[in-house]
């Protein structure tokens, strides 16, 4: 078994859900207090951030995709100001998710497979730092973990060239303006959904249908 196929396989156990029946008001609180202390937040630049948000919306265990900016030496940025690729941002998704139903691996795998990591600096037309491979771990374990399938995966020779992806340690997130938040289901007709992040949206679904919402 290849290395890549092993380390996804060390948390599979970890996606099941255990079946709750309740039907008091009281039992519902406290599941939902319960869940809500499990999140767990991962964060990653793969380009423009309205694809990104788009794919791992989709993603079932996934309860929030906030799109933004992080890696930077400014706080409070505009996407004016990251976009002109001076501050060192770039844009990311920071994912609230339930390790109960996703494990952070299976997020790793849905990052490295819905984007080529092997392009320094570009997404497609997206050019710019700000549009980087990057990984922006929270602990010791997500650094590993991260550092684990991006070894595994370059082995493994999926794409001609090495990965660049960039792990990196999270220092601070901001949140971008509203209008990008949601980009995709607000504006599903607009040119840049229907060419660039629909295709992208039916590879991940092709790949990663069993995870789907």
């Amino acid at each position: 078994m290849k290395l890549f196929v092993l380390i996804f396989s060390l948390l599979a156990g970890g996606c099941s859900q255990n079946s709750i029946h309740s039907n008091t008001t009281e039992d519902m609180s406290e599941l939902n207090h319960h869940n809500t202390a499990l999140l767990e937040t991962a964060t990653f630049g793969s380009g423009c951030f309205w694809c990104t948000e788009a794919v791992f919306q989709r993603v079932q265990g996934v309860h929030s995709v906030v799109s933004g900016y992080s890696g930077g030496k400014i706080s409070n940025p505009t996407y004016r100001e990251v976009t002109s690729g001076m501050t060192g941002h770039a844009e990311v998704i920071q994912i609230r998710f339930n390790p109960e139903e996703v494990s952070y691996l299976q997020l790793l795998e849905i990052f490295f497979k819905t984007h080529d990591p092997t392009t320094l600096n570009r997404q497609g037309a997206d050019v710019g730092t700000q549009y980087r491979s990057v990984i922006f771990y929270h602990s010791q374990q997500q650094k590993e973990l991260a550092e684990k399938a991006k070894e595994a995966l370059d082995k493994e020779k999926i794409w001609n060239d090495p990965i660049v992806t960039e792990i990196t340690e999270f220092k601070a997130f901001y949140k971008a303006e509203d209008y990008h938040q949601n980009y995709f289901a607000n504006n599903p007709n607009q040119a840049y959904c229907q060419f660039v992040i629909v295709p992208k949206l039916k590879k991940m679904e092709k790949l990663f249908q069993d995870m789907l919402k």
